[in-house]
């Protein structure tokens, strides 16, 4: 019984080294080889600082800046230690609430009339509360308000609007996006 239970132990300290320690270091090692962006956290870096990253969004409310989604992740919202959706359903009185007042600021924050489409995205969280994307449209609904604060034409933002569109993966999946982070710092590099 003594041997069993030995030669268990044994296997149980070989297959903790291998797969606990040596595996993980082997397929970190690659994809740091391989993926040197994206196995960092896909860090981005403005004038030498790192400022974020990709797939993390952050809160911008300068009237120069993209909007991000809004964010119900933490009191505040955009904190990556707490991250998670309101959770309400759409029929729930709070949630209606929010949406609407949401779609009075963003009205009024880019004077916008009571005919023109708000997109979904501008309006509601992400799941994560922390989406570093918004959609086209969402990105062209601002486009007037930026192009004023930053006394720019704003065809030249609708330009950089559709040059830093990220298109649907593999063609046909999701929908084209912007990513905020990349395109506010590209606006601050540029103007």
């Amino acid at each position: 019984m003594y041997k069993n239970i030995l030669r268990s132990f044994l296997l149980l300290v070989i297959f903790t080294i291998i797969l606990g320690f040596l595996y993980p270091l082997l397929i970190t090692g690659i994809s740091k080889i391989i993926f040197p962006y994206r196995s960092s956290g896909s860090l981005i870096k403005y004038e030498g600082k790192i400022v974020g990253s990709e797939l993390i969004g952050q809160n911008f409310t300068g009237e120069q800046y993209f909007h991000p989604r809004p964010s119900a992740a933490g009191k505040d919202g955009y904190d990556p230690l707490s991250s998670g959706g309101s959770n309400y359903a759409p029929a729930n009185e709070d949630f209606i609430s929010a949406v609407k007042e949401r779609i009075s600021n963003l009205r009024k924050d880019n004077n916008l009339e009571d005919n023109i489409k708000i997109p979904s995205d501008a309006v509601t969280s992400s799941g994560s509360g922390l989406d570093p994307d918004i959609s086209v449209g969402n990105a062209i609904l601002q486009a007037d308000r930026i192009a004023k604060k930053r006394n720019i034409p704003v065809a030249e933002i609708n330009d950089l609007i559709q040059q830093n569109t990220a298109k649907r993966m593999l063609g046909f999946l999701g929908e084209p996006k912007v990513n905020v982070l990349k395109l506010n710092l590209l606006l601050d590099n540029l103007y």
